[in-house]
């Protein structure tokens, strides 16, 4: 991407992402807008622009001596401000606040420009904790014992690694043949990061089957593990649509649910019926950060809250 809206400092941080941290194009874009808004935000107020001219506001000439004195009361205000007048909820809210940070801890400890770090106290807002969304382990079945089709084959492969590996859409449409070994794939994540994902024995059938009547592919997609009927590498909007036909098939929501849920669904199995704790599920699953992991313990908190509800005695 070009940062050329970007003042210096600024443009340094997002090619620090990228060449150092090796965080994907679409999480340096996340970044940039985000911190786009807070240098908007700051000229706006000092130059008593209407929040309404707020968006034609260039920040590339803007100079950057203000993150050297900036106050905790300063970005309490940015944050009324997203509050009062963007109106976004606490998880957008708490994710630009994590920009922040992340931006004045480079300032700070990485390059040594700002002398203190007002970030250190700046708090996130509470946010409710969304529990996924997911099929349970009889609908999970039936949705398998429903994939009919001339694809069948391929479907069942495909809907097999969603409920049993947890993979993400864009890392199933990228498995090659090549990263296929005994009892694993690999599989390149969030920030191009690669991740050994391991199969069961269901999983590895259902790929092998596959493999034994996969069409032969046009050139440039030999390796391509999934294809689609134009024997090229299986797009993500193809494989969204044939699960939303085999969830109709099987009876269930289509609106509600989808290859995330699958991901979600496989999750919530190997935490529900797997010995496996939250550190091992997170290098599963290929998260990051612990606590996006942790949507998923909270599902078992609310199966022993929905067990006492059920007591007989509770009349």
């Amino acid at each position: 991407m070009n940062y050329f809206d970007a003042p210096p400092l600024l443009s340094n941080y997002l090619n620090y992402l990228k060449s150092i941290k090796g965080k994907s194009p679409n999480t340096i874009s996340e970044y940039y807008y985000d911190l786009r808004l807070f240098y908007r935000f700051h000229i706006a107020t000092s130059q008593k622009i209407k929040f309404e001219d707020f968006d034609e506001i260039e920040i590339s000439e803007c100079s950057e001596d203000f993150l050297k004195n900036l106050k905790i009361q300063d970005l309490h205000s940015y944050i009324s401000y997203l509050d009062q007048y963007r109106k976004i909820n606490n998880k957008t809210k708490s994710r630009k606040i994590a920009s922040i940070k992340s931006y004045f801890k480079y300032l700070h400890s990485v390059i040594e420009v700002v002398e203190n770090n007002p970030t250190l106290k700046l708090e996130s807002p509470k946010s409710n904790v969304r529990l996924p969304v997911y099929l349970d382990l009889d609908k999970a079945k039936r949705l398998l014992n429903n994939i009919e089709g001339r694809n069948k084959i391929r479907d069942e492969a495909i809907i097999t690694v969603f409920l049993n590996c947890g993979v993400r859409l864009s890392e199933l449409v990228s498995i090659d043949i090549s990263k296929i070994s005994i009892d694993s794939l690999t599989v390149i994540g969030k920030g191009n990061k690669e991740r050994t994902v391991y199969l069961n024995t269901v999983t590895k059938k259902a790929i092998d089957k596959y493999l034994e009547s996969r069409p032969k592919p046009i050139k440039g997609h030999e390796d391509a593990l999934f294809l689609s009927n134009r024997k090229k590498r299986i797009s993500p909007k193809a494989v969204q649509h044939l699960v939303e036909k085999h969830l109709k098939s099987a009876g269930l929501d289509s609106n509600k649910y989808s290859p995330h849920k699958l991901r979600h669904t496989a999750a919530t199995l190997m935490y529900q019926y797997g010995d496996v704790d939250i550190r091992a599920l997170q290098s599963i699953l290929g998260h990051e950060n612990i606590s996006t992991t942790q949507i998923y313990t909270h599902v078992n908190e609310q199966r022993l809250k929905d067990a006492v509800d059920k007591n007989p005695l509770n009349e």
